[in-house]
C-alpha cells in the first residue's frame, strides 16, 4: 500500500463522480429528479461489474477512503442546508407527524425485517433510509451499522425505486382528486413527511405546486422534509447505543460506536442558523452556502460511487428480494399511514 496508490484510487472515484455529476444535469435525468448521488451508485455498479477486477490492490484504500471519510465529511457539510428556524416555521403539527413517521417507520421496518428473515444490517439501513432522507440517511447509518458495501447499495436502491415511484404518484393522485380532502398545508406535510429523497420531495412538490399556482406546497413540503433530515442525528445516537447493548458478547456490548460526525453535523446546523439570523443580508452568504452545498453533494456522490464500485450483480443476488419486500411494505405504510396522519392529526394539532 502506497500513498500514490491511495491517491489513484481517489482519482478513479473522482472521475466517475464527475461523470455522475454531469449526467445528473442532463435534461432527461433531471426530469426524473435523479440526483448525482443516484447516478454515482449506478455508474459505480456498472464499473463493479465490468472493470473492477482490473483495479490494482494498492488502489483499494483510496476507494475505502471515499466510502468512509469522504462520506462523513459530506454528511457534516450537509448541515449547512438546514436551520433551526425551519423547525420553528413548520409548526407543531408537522413536527409531531415527522416524529411519528420516523419513529414508527424504523420500528415497523425492524419488526417486518425480523418477520421475513432479513439480516439486521439490511433491515436497519433500509428502514432508516425510508424513514428519514433516502440515500443520505443510509449513508449516515452505514458507519454505525458497519454493514457490507453491497448491503448499503441494496438499501439505497430500495429507497430510490420507491421514492421515484412516489414522486410521480403523488401529483397524479392530486390531479385525480384523491387528495381533495386535504388542505394545501396538509398536502405539504403529507408530501414532505413521507417521500424518501429530498429530490423526490422537490419533484413532487413542484409538480403539485404547478397546478392552480399552489407554490406553497413545494416550499412547505421541502421544509417538512428537511426537519426529517435533522432527525438523523438522534436516530444515529439511539441506534449506536442500541447496537452496543445488543452485542452477542459482553465485550461487544461495551463497544459503543459514537457517531461524532453526527454531533458535528448538528453543530453545522447551529452555525448555519446563526449565519441566517445575523448575516442574512450579507452579499457573501448566499454564494458561500451554495459553494458548501456543491462540495457536500460532490463528496456524497463520491461516497455513493465508491459503494457502487464494490457492488457486483453477484452480491445483489446474494441479498435476494427480501430488502425490496421490506421496502415495499414500508412504502405502503408511508402512503396510507402518512395520509391518515395528515388528514386527521393536522386539524387537531393546528
Amino acid at each position: 500500500m502506497t500513498d500514490k496508490g491511495i491517491i489513484k484510487g481517489i482519482l478513479l472515484i473522482s472521475l466517475m463522480s464527475i461523470a455522475a455529476w454531469l449526467s445528473a444535469s442532463l435534461p432527461a435525468i433531471k426530469a426524473l429528479s435523479l440526483s448525482s448521488l443516484i447516478m454515482g451508485i449506478v455508474i459505480g455498479m456498472v464499473f463493479a461489474n465490468t472493470l473492477r477486477s482490473k483495479v490494482p490492490a494498492e488502489w483499494e484504500p483510496g476507494l475505502k477512503f471515499c466510502s468512509k471519510r469522504m462520506l462523513r465529511t459530506g454528511i457534516i457539510l450537509y448541515g449547512f442546508r438546514l436551520t433551526f428556524q425551519d423547525v420553528i416555521a413548520i409548526g407543531v403539527s408537522a413536527l409531531v407527524i415527522d416524529v411519528i413517521i420516523v419513529t414508527f417507520t424504523i420500528f415497523l421496518g425492524y419488526w417486518i425485517g425480523k418477520w421475513i428473515g432479513l439480516d439486521r444490517d439490511s433491515t436497519l439501513l433500509t428502514s432508516t433510509g425510508s424513514a428519514i432522507c433516502g440515500a443520505a440517511a443510509v449513508l449516515g447509518a452505514e458507519p454505525i451499522v458497519k454493514a457490507e458495501p453491497h448491503k448499503t447499495a441494496v438499501a439505497v436502491s430500495t429507497v430510490v425505486i420507491f421514492g421515484t415511484l412516489s414522486m410521480f404518484l403523488y401529483p397524479i393522485a392530486y390531479r385525480a382528486g384523491l387528495l381533495s380532502d386535504l388542505s394545501i398545508q396538509q398536502i405539504g406535510i403529507y408530501t414532505g413527511s413521507t417521500l424518501h429523497e429530498v429530490a423526490h420531495v422537490v419533484g413532487a412538490g413542484n409538480a403539485i405546486g404547478s397546478v392552480e399556482g399552489y407554490t406553497a406546497v413545494a416550499s412547505s413540503s421541502l421544509i417538512v422534509k428537511m426537519v426529517r433530515v435533522i432527525m438523523l442525528v438522534p436516530v444515529l445516537l439511539i441506534m449506536s447505543w442500541w447496537l452496543s447493548r445488543s452485542g452477542n458478547t459482553e465485550s461487544d456490548k461495551k463497544k459503543i460506536s459514537v457517531p461524532w460526525f453526527a454531533f458535528i453535523f448538528l453543530l453545522m446546523i447551529g452555525l448555519n442558523s446563526l449565519l441566517h439570523a445575523y448575516c442574512d443580508n450579507q452579499a457573501w452568504l448566499a454564494p458561500t452556502l451554495k459553494a458548501i452545498e456543491v462540495i457536500s453533494t460532490f463528496m456524497l456522490t463520491m461516497a455513493m460511487t465508491a459503494l457502487g464500485a464494490d457492488t457486483s450483480i453477484a452480491k445483489f443476488r446474494q441479498a435476494g428480494a427480501k430488502p425490496f419486500y421490506l421496502a415495499g411494505i414500508i412504502y405502503l405504510w408511508l402512503i396510507f399511514g402518512g395520509y391518515l396522519l395528515a388528514r386527521y392529526l393536522v386539524p387537531i394539532l393546528g
